[in-house]
């Protein structure tokens, strides 16, 4: 189900995955449209949206994970932390990737019925069904001297959180995000961290990577290079991961030096989760599709998704969200009209991020939800 709700200054649209059973799966993407507000007045107003979605058609659902996106983290962030910390839920994210309407500040949230929730003492936010813990962890960051030590520092605290959980990152890890400080700079030093401690946990070609988006976004400091979010599952058995690789359109990302899977799906008894990666406009050999032309780039990419989709056995009728990114913010107006021709009832939004590569325009990610039945436990 998609449903699109309209507030005085804000817009939230919601897909929820009702197959029946106690677990009701929601995600929810809010935008305000009224960019003459104050920054305390847009928070709020998207705050006071939430809520009502909240009350009105999640019924209840428990917050498992949020990113709030802002458009001056310096000076946004903390007021933010100051209202979330009043009632605390959910792995929260705090990205600089300012809403590419004009306003300062818009939210993605994933909330599901029907579990237990809580903080873990490792620093991971857990959501808990049948056998099942979903494990989240959001905007974890450090002060190491480059982008290459504060993501190797990252990566190996985040190892450590996982075996206290009785994890790892080669069995449990799903997703991961890199948010980079000034991306065209810093982007090698994650890519170098992040070959060199996969080795460590036997994550090579030749085994499985973890799907992934790497993409520009600061925090509030801007000694903190590299942020992470990560999602991991305990409780999962090998035989229910699968890795997405869409060979006629996309090649291996270790081609040309990088570690991430192009996307990953799971089997449940009941569902299907499916994890895209950062996509852009790439062909099969690696090379840049349609330089300097973001519509171009968009259709390509939108082909690349689907091909990835199609992969898993869905479409773009089975996805639950999207994340837009957008590096020249002169492009927007063109990609809004693209994607409201094409997906008006999704939720989706468009962000300002530079991507990894500066002949890329235009990025996107998206998660997919299918009913189906197998022999593994339910989700």
């Amino acid at each position: 189900m998609n449903k699109t709700i309209s507030f005085q200054d804000a817009v939230a649209k919601v897909y929820a995955f009702d197959n029946g059973t106690e677990v009701t799966e929601y995600q929810v993407v809010i935008s305000l449209n009224n960019q003459l507000l104050t920054y305390r007045q847009q928070l709020e107003t998207l705050l006071d949206a939430f809520a009502r979605v909240r009350t009105d058609v999640t019924k209840g659902a428990a917050i498992v994970f949020k990113r709030f996106f802002l458009s001056d983290a310096s000076n946004q962030a903390d007021e933010l932390v100051n209202y979330e910390m009043e009632a605390p839920e959910g792995a929260m994210s705090i990205i600089q990737q300012g809403p590419l309407n004009g306003t300062k500040i818009a939210l993605w949230a994933y909330l599901v019925s029907g579990v237990q929730t809580r903080a873990l003492p490792s620093g991971l936010y857990e959501a808990s069904h049948g056998q099942y813990r979903h494990l989240w962890l959001a905007s974890a960051s450090n002060y190491a001297k480059d982008s290459e030590r504060q993501t190797r520092i990252l990566l190996n605290d985040y190892v450590m959180q996982l075996m206290n959980e009785g994890c790892s990152l080669a069995d449990n890890c799903i997703r991961t995000w890199f948010f980079v400080n000034d991306v065209d700079l810093n982007y090698n030093g994650v890519v170098k961290a992040r070959n060199e401690v996969f080795v460590t946990q036997n994550l090579t070609d030749r085994t499985h990577f973890i799907a992934s988006t790497g993409i520009g976004g600061r925090q509030a400091d801007a000694q903190v290079l590299s942020q992470m979010d990560a999602y991991a599952i305990a409780g999962i058995q090998k035989e229910q991961i699968h890795y997405l690789y869409a060979p006629t359109h996309l090649n291996r990302t270790s081609d040309y030096g990088v570690s991430f899977e192009r996307g990953t799906y799971i089997d449940y008894g009941d569902r299907r989760h499916v994890f895209i990666s950062g996509t852009a406009s790439i062909n099969n050999k690696g090379e840049i599709m349609h330089h300097g032309d973001v519509v171009a780039q968009c259709h390509r990419m939108w082909e690349n998704v689907a091909a990835l989709l199609n992969e898993a056995g869905c479409t773009y009728d089975d996805a639950a969200q999207m994340i837009v990114y957008l590096r020249d913010p002169a492009d927007y107006e063109v990609v809004r009209r693209l994607y409201e021709e094409r997906f008006p009832d999704k939720p989706w939004v468009i962000v300002n991020a530079k991507v990894c590569r500066p002949g890329w325009l235009i990025e996107m990610e998206t998660m997919a939800i299918k009913q189906q039945s197998t022999d593994f436990p339910c989700y």
